[in-house]
């Protein structure tokens, strides 16, 4: 193991800059170059590149989104340019590759090996967290903690005002966000695409919230289920005649992907990039980095395709009873 690359792909997300610098230094304690291509797959067909040393990834490590950049390139579904990228790694004598990314950036990979048998690597990174085969993926707990400082801050002026105010948080096919968020703020309601409420439960709890005294509540709902302001005025008018009128929403939108890495998230980014570089050089081919019952580990990198992971129906429930 001489060379590896690394590229990051898909949606940026707080915690990529941490696990780069991971990468690199892990490599450069082992004797490896490593070539940082530009703009993910992009940056592989045009063979946009970088040589990254120690240099190149001090300071890295409390910055968020990736200093390597990133984009979405459908060239790469046809198997023209996946050759070009491939003739452009094989020009730099590349060992394996490294891709930071989400399951179609894994697939893309996936690829990449099975028709040109390089030696691919996927290191999970979503703040939707829903990639199956890891419980952890990079950026989940800064998206999660930028949500809850801004839902605290709106609780303010919901208690002031005696609102309902519902958070649209981001999640278009996944609750996890919406889950973890609702527990953490107390969320009166969570709503999540994986666990439809019924409106008239939805309804109901609010009137039963006021019945008891409680003239204010908070609704987070993921994006995938509905937008905020299209709830927010259709309970509006349904719940008008019963006393229910002060209803507001906001969408938090990709201020949840922006800001500083938690510490959990340097530290995990950090842990996954380490690991990765290690199994390569023990000789590991073709797998990706997961996290599982508290362990770091390996699995094939198939393992993520076809699948999404889903929140556990007893954290649902736990999140229900919590808000009662």
């Amino acid at each position: 193991m001489r060379r590896i690359a690394l590229l990051t792909s898909g949606g940026d997300c707080p915690g990529l800059n941490a696990c780069i610098r991971a990468v690199v230094r892990t490599a450069k304690f082992y004797g490896i170059e490593v070539f940082g291509f530009r703009r993910g797959f992009k940056g592989l067909i045009e063979n946009d590149y970088i040589l990254l040393d120690y240099k190149t990834v001090a300071g890295l490590l409390q910055r968020g989104g990736t200093f390597l950049l990133t984009a979405r390139e459908d060239r790469f579904k046809d198997r023209i340019f996946r050759e070009l990228a491939y003739n452009n790694l094989k020009a730099l004598s590349v060992d394996a590759l490294i891709v930071i990314g989400g399951n179609g950036s894994f697939q893309g990979a996936n690829l990449l090996q099975k028709e040109f048998d390089l030696n691919m690597v996927g290191i999970p990174k979503t703040i939707d967290n829903d990639i199956y085969g890891t419980e952890y993926a990079i950026g989940f707990d800064t998206a999660v903690n930028n949500a809850m400082d801004a839902i605290d801050k709106i609780k303010d002026t919901t208690l002031s005002h005696e609102r309902v105010f519902i958070v649209e948080v981001m999640g278009r096919d996944s609750g996890f966000i919406a889950l973890e968020v609702g527990i953490a703020t107390g969320a009166e309601l969570t709503l999540i695409p994986e666990y439809p409420s019924p409106l008239h439960v939805i309804e109901e709890t609010l009137i039963n919230s006021k019945k008891i005294g409680k003239n204010f509540a908070i609704i987070v709902v993921a994006e995938g289920v509905a937008s905020g302001k299209d709830l927010a005025n259709l309970l509006r008018e349904r719940l008008k005649d019963k006393g229910i009128e002060e209803i507001r929403y906001t969408v938090l939108g990709y201020i949840q992907r922006g800001g500083s890495p938690t510490a959990y998230d340097r530290v995990m980014a950090s842990k996954f990039g380490y690991f990765a570089v290690k199994k390569l050089v023990e000789g590991e081919r073709n797998f990706m980095v997961s996290f599982e019952n508290g362990r770091i580990g390996i699995k094939p990198l198939e393992v993520s395709f076809g699948r999404v992971r889903v929140p556990d129906l007893e954290e649902y429930q736990l999140n229900n009873i919590l808000s009662m």
